[in-house]
């Protein structure tokens, strides 16, 4: 009998149990374990008891919860950027984004940008790979008479675990204006000591960088980010889009506001982990220093794990007859002993 593995009816946690069978689990996007950090879901309960379950009403409602703009002003000061607005889902931030800044000039996507960040359908781009994308990118604006121009990229490929480089922008011209769009739905919270990728990019006079993510993965918050300057940020709270749409439940942000302490300390647990487990690899495998992705070129990895008991992300890509991609992915939630065992299994 097949196991069912896509029906699971409990919280993902360093295990599953199925069938009666514990597997321990090394996938998800829970990379600090706030899902399962109880300190975490204690504030959540506060915040539940002191806003309810939800708010469905508009952010341009004559009456407000004051608990939105003071997460917007914890979240700019605690990811490096002038202001901030938090929506309901990452990929309403995303949308709200491109959509409104897309007008301002010529778009150019970077190869396999999120789905969230498409304006139409699948955007061509003419490179594969981010750092052919950067070169032709540099080319095509410095000898183009266009002097407006939008870019919109990830700030990392998290499935070939790569973290992008943007220092490329300083190469342009200075009578060149850029609006630059980062995802950082990935790397919020993760990536540059637990900070954002806001505060690594390129800071230039003609540059305008704003950056989206999700809070749902690292952050453990079912909300929205956009990061950027003040002014970028209020034209943004003017859309039809930020206008129409209900904000996240308040109890998550209440909890966000008070966590920083959490997510500091389930970050330096998810670096031990990192550390554990890249001193056991050999150079066959991929990844980021300082993020728990890892990728192995191996398209049964998955089913040899899963006979010892061990299930990680596995599933085909870019098409559903491609072969799969398989990477081990640790969060916080791990104990060294999960590790020690994973570390076994591949041995």
């Amino acid at each position: 009998m097949n196991t069912d593995f896509r029906s699971v009816n409990q919280p993902f946690s360093n295990t599953i149990v199925i069938d009666g069978i514990t597997y321990l689990y090394f996938g998800g996007t829970a990379y600090l374990g706030i899902p399962q950090n109880q300190d975490f879901i204690n504030l959540y309960i506060d915040g539940l008891k002191k806003f309810g379950l939800n708010n469905g009403t508009s952010r341009n409602n004559n009456i407000q919860l004051g608990i939105y703009e003071d997460g917007e002003r914890e979240a700019a000061r605690r990811f490096g950027a002038e202001s901030a607005l938090i929506t309901s889902s990452g990929y309403l931030a995303a949308q709200l984004t491109v959509k409104a800044l897309a007008p301002f000039g010529k778009v150019i996507y970077a190869p396999n940008t999120h789905p969230a960040l498409w304006l139409h359908e699948t955007p061509k781009t003419s490179a594969s790979y981010f750092i052919e994308w950067k070169k032709e990118t540099i080319v095509k604006i410095n000898s183009s008479a266009d002097k407006n121009w939008v870019l919109i990229s990830n700030s990392m490929n998290n499935l070939f675990p790569e973290i992008f480089d943007f220092d490329f922008l300083e190469e342009i011209l200075s009578d060149k204006n850029i609006w630059l769009i980062v995802d950082d739905s990935h790397g919020i919270g993760v990536n540059n000591t637990g900070n954002s990728a806001y505060s690594t990019l390129p800071k230039l006079k003609n540059i305008e960088v704003v950056v989206v993510a999700s809070m749902a993965k690292a952050l453990g918050v079912d909300a929205g980010i956009v990061l950027g300057s003040q002014r970028i940020i209020a034209q943004l709270k003017q859309t039809n889009i930020f206008v129409g749409a209900s904000p996240p439940s308040a109890a998550g942000i209440y909890a966000f506001i008070h966590a920083e302490e959490i997510y500091r300390n389930a970050w330096k647990k998810l670096q031990q982990n990192i550390i554990h487990f890249t001193n056991a690899l050999n150079l066959t495998w991929k990844f980021e220093q300082g993020f728990p992705a890892f990728f192995y070129n191996y398209a049964n990895f998955a089913a040899d794990l899963i006979k010892q008991n061990i299930l990680i992300s596995s599933f085909p890509y870019p098409k559903p007859d491609s072969e799969p991609i398989n990477r081990i992915i640790l969060s916080s939630w791990h104990q060294p002993e999960d590790i020690n065992r994973l570390i076994s299994a591949l041995n």
